[in-house]
């Protein structure tokens, strides 16, 4: 592997990691409060469970979507958002931070595993590549964290000793 692979490789693993700019899902969803999972944010129609949730369904979608022969998108927003009346419990949101967190690693295993074929083609479109895929998610998660952190500024939900 040639040192620019490799130099790609390691910025994409920190990309998806949120490492850098953007704040890691890890730090966005430590402490949160969880009698307030189901609450809305102020003059907004979802839930912090309901970002979670959203960003767990999107990512693992974007998953099959890179393994999948036949893969079918789902129905937006429908599939790609929970019933925002849903009420979720603590273990409802356990799962969703355990999912995400196993997706996001089968990509980070693509990325650090150096005979892995980066730019081969999904399976279900010839046109995008496992790269786009990951720079994809990457974005989207970045968004959607950073929307989460906002949310939960304006929610009062930070504990209130933290200091990044």
């Amino acid at each position: 592997m040639t040192t620019n692979e490799s130099d790609l490789r390691l910025q994409l693993l920190r990309r998806l990691q949120g490492v850098g700019a953007h704040m890691p899902y890890d730090q966005a969803v430590k402490d949160f409060p969880m009698d307030r999972i189901n609450e809305k944010f102020p003059n907004g129609t979802y839930s912090a469970y309901g970002v979670l949730e959203h960003l767990r369904y999107t990512q693992w979608d974007m998953l099959d979507y890179c393994k999948n022969p036949d893969y079918n998108h789902g129905n937006w927003p429908n599939d790609y958002w929970p019933d925002p009346e849903y009420k979720a419990t603590p273990e409802d949101w356990q799962k969703s931070i355990d999912a995400f967190l196993s997706d996001r690693a089968e990509f980070e295993a693509w990325v650090q595993d150096e005979t892995f074929d980066l730019t081969q083609t999904v399976p279900s479109h010839g046109e995008h590549t496992i790269l786009r895929e990951i720079l994809q998610v990457a974005a989207h998660n970045a968004y959607h964290i950073g929307e989460f952190a906002i949310m939960r500024q304006v929610m009062g939900t930070w504990p209130a000793d933290r200091t990044s």
